[in-house]
C-alpha cells in the first residue's frame, strides 16, 4: 500500500545526503513531492525557512526538517511500515551506529574528495583512506543479504548512496572486494533503488 502524504522533499540530484532520503522514501512508498534544487542558486524562500541553506529539507505541513538524520529517523517513526529499524532497543541502538560509523568514517571522506575548496593531496588522501577502510571491512558483507543484517535498514540508506558514486569519486574496488561488489549488484538492480536515482546519479554509472 502506498502511503498518501502531503511531505515535499527538497532534494540535490548529485548529493548522496539527499539520495539517502529518497531512497528512504521509495523504500517506504511514501509520496513526496520531490522538487531538485540547485545548491549554487538557493530559493531564497527556502532559506528562509532553513537558515543553514542546506540540503535535503523535507516539509510535512508545518514542520521543517533540515538534517538529515533527522529527517530519516522521522520518516521511520511516521510512517513504520516496512520498519527501516530493528524493533529493540539494543538492536536500533547498534543500528545508528553503525550509521554514526559509515558517516565519520567513509561520509566524510567523500565529502572531503567532493569539497571544492579542498586540495589535490587531500583529496587524494581522503580517497586512498576510503578505499583502504572499505576493503578492510569486506568480510562484513559476506554473511547477510544487507549490510549487518537481514533486511534492508536505514543503515543500508546510508551506505548504498555511497557505494553508487565510488566511479564518480575515482575509486575502483579490486576483485578481493567481491563480497562488497555482489552487496552492490544486489542492491542497485532492486527497484527501490532503482527509483531513488535522479536522472543525474543514473548517469554515474
Amino acid at each position: 500500500m502506498v502511503n498518501v502524504t502531503r511531505l515535499t522533499c527538497y532534494s540535490d540530484s548529485f548529493d548522496h545526503y539527499s539520495h539517502r532520503v529518497r531512497l528512504v522514501l521509495a523504500e517506504k512508498q511514501i509520496l513526496a513531492d520531490l522538487k531538485v534544487v540547485d545548491p549554487e542558486r538557493y530559493p531564497s524562500a527556502l532559506a528562509d525557512l532553513n537558515p543553514y541553506r542546506s540540503l535535503p529539507v523535507l516539509l510535512d505541513r508545518d514542520l521543517i526538517i533540515y538534517d538529515v538524520a533527522v529527517i530519516m529517523e522521522y520518516l521511520e517513526e511516521r510512517y513504520p511500515h516496512p520498519s527501516l529499524l530493528p524493533a529493540y532497543p539494543v538492536a536500533r541502538a547498534n543500528s545508528r551506529l553503525l550509521i554514526h560509523r559509515i558517516q565519520k568514517d567513509w561520509c566524510d571522506k567523500v565529502d572531503v574528495v567532493l569539497a571544492s575548496g579542498k586540495s589535490i593531496a587531500e583529496k587524494e588522501q581522503a580517497r586512498r583512506l576510503l578505499r583502504e577502510s572499505l576493503m578492510s571491512v569486506t568480510p562484513l558483507f559476506s554473511d547477510k543479504a544487507f549490510f549487518l543484517s537481514e533486511e534492508m535498514s536505514l543503515v543500508d540508506c546510508c551506505l548504498l548512496p555511497l557505494l553508487w558514486r565510488l566511479p564518480g569519486l575515482g575509486i575502483e574496488l579490486p576483485r578481493q572486494a567481491k563480497p562488497i561488489l555482489d552487496y552492490m549488484d544486489r542492491h542497485f538492480n532492486r527497484e527501490t533503488f532503482q527509483a531513488s536515482l535522479s536522472s543525474v546519479e543514473r548517469e554515474m554509472r
